[in-house]
């Protein structure tokens, strides 16, 4: 009997274990399952001066992002080996706590988006293009959320310093403002506060506000929160991304404030603004390593954010409809497009407040990719208790990744609809069973 579920049915059984006939062979058998797989080490952005009490670390290079999944190689071994260590580790292994982290995804006054070059020599990430991020410190952004706090896995005021914050101390791009336009700063003067703010030997607000400023936490727009999966990394993060939209320019000379700065080599070697369409056919192209978070929402972004124009007259206004349009996407709701998408109860939850703890929606392809489920917001926030407590929390159902993963990081990472994804796996079901009949007559 073929376990391939109807149609109709398959937007109300999102978690169900095997979606796929077992008349398929095993190198193309859709398991379906949802495994949590093992995630890479994370590595700090700064090395800190040791009188410092501040706690490094690049987050949205992003543990949770990056390493969610690469497949199991041998997981007959890894079963085996569980099964007879499952009560033990249970109980001597504790769940780490994902520690708060903001990142910003920063359009251009064209519109284009800005990535930074991770070194070749970093222990992790080598190599990859991540955006402006970094843990919640204290001592700038105020008081972080506790452990078992509901605010510990929402926006709020921290999260919102911390982005604004570590998009100075990595780019230069100062998002303050003083009598209503972004404060500019002479080169040199930039410089010098970006490594005094990250050695905390001056307080970010503070400093801010001795230039009769304030940091523009009302610019930045909520988009998706990304938890770290359990199993593996030494490391977990509770990332608050943000859209920030800087100031269009009635000319095509950027202004000097505007122009990004890498750290001088410490982490980064290039910052780089691009078109969110460029920066993912790059990455199509090998040319360029994304992870999945980041493809993700370039992928959403690049759906809105189309490209320039020729004429500089129509380029303000260009350019502002596309963000017009960005915005009515950024607060509809439903958020889904498809009717499956809609039935799910996914799609009531904004995308300021969805929550996506990647999860393996499949082992593996028959290309060797595997494809990563959106729709979960991560054990913190699963279970009757933790939505009582914080409210109805989850991610995108309507759409999945294909991603394969390997020493060269992640590549040939691909966005589709889940519905897309299971019309194959019931299409497949079917040839191979037409198949198995022919050869049977």
């Amino acid at each position: 009997m073929s376990s391939v579920v109807p149609r109709a049915l398959r937007h109300r059984l999102p978690n169900i274990s095997c979606l796929a006939s077992t008349r398929l062979p095993p190198a193309r058998r859709f398991l379906c399952r949802s495994i949590t797989a093992a995630a890479a080490p994370n590595t700090s952005r700064f090395s800190p001066p040791s009188s410092s009490s501040r706690s490094p670390g690049r987050p949205f290079a992003f543990a949770c992002a990056t390493a969610v999944m690469a497949p199991d190689a041998q997981p007959q071994q890894r079963r085996a080996a569980s099964s007879s260590s499952s009560s033990s580790s249970s109980s001597s292994k504790p769940r780490l706590e994902p520690r708060p982290s903001s990142s910003v995804v920063l359009l251009s006054p064209t519109n284009e988006v800005l990535l930074l070059h991770r070194v070749k020599s970093s222990s992790t990430f080598a190599s990859a293009h991540v955006f402006p991020g970094g843990n919640l410190d204290a001592f700038h952004d105020g008081e972080v959320p506790p452990v078992g706090d509901p605010a510990r896995h929402r926006d709020g005021p921290a999260y919102r310093l911390g982005a604004v914050r570590e998009c100075f101390e990595e780019t230069g791009i100062l998002l303050a403002k003083k009598d209503g336009a972004l404060i500019e700063l002479p080169p040199a003067q930039r410089d010098e506060m970006r490594k005094k703010v990250h050695a905390n030997e001056v307080n970010f607000v503070e400093w801010v506000r001795s230039l009769g400023g304030e940091p523009d936490t009302t610019g930045l727009i909520p988009f998706t929160r990304w938890i770290t999966p359990v199993n593996g990394p030494p490391k977990r993060f509770t990332t608050q991304m943000y859209v920030y939209m800087l100031p269009i320019s009635r000319t095509k000379v950027p202004s000097e404030m505007f122009i990004p700065t890498a750290d001088g080599g410490v982490e980064h070697t290039a910052a780089q603004f691009a078109p969110a369409t460029a920066w993912l056919e790059r990455a199509r192209a090998g040319s360029v390593i994304v992870f999945p978070p980041q493809h993700f929402l370039l992928y959403m972004l690049s759906r809105f954010l189309t490209g320039g124009t020729a004429s500089l007259e129509e380029g303000p206004l260009h350019f502002t409809a596309q963000r017009k349009k960005l915005r009515a996407f950024l607060r509809r709701v439903p958020t889904a497009d498809t009717d499956a998408g809609r039935a799910h109860p996914t799609a009531a939850i904004a995308w300021a407040d969805k929550v996506i703890c990647p999860y393996h929606f499949r082992a593996t392809t028959a290309d060797g990719r595997v494809i990563l489920g959106l729709d979960k917001p991560g054990p913190e926030l699963a279970g009757k208790e933790e939505e009582e407590k914080n409210g109805r929390r989850g991610g995108d159902w309507e759409r999945v990744m294909f991603v394969r993963f390997g020493a060269g990081g992640a590549r040939e990472v691909e966005v589709r609809l889940r519905e897309d994804v299971l019309r194959d796996v019931e299409e497949e079901g079917r040839e191979q069973g037409e198949g198995g009949q022919r050869s049977r007559l």
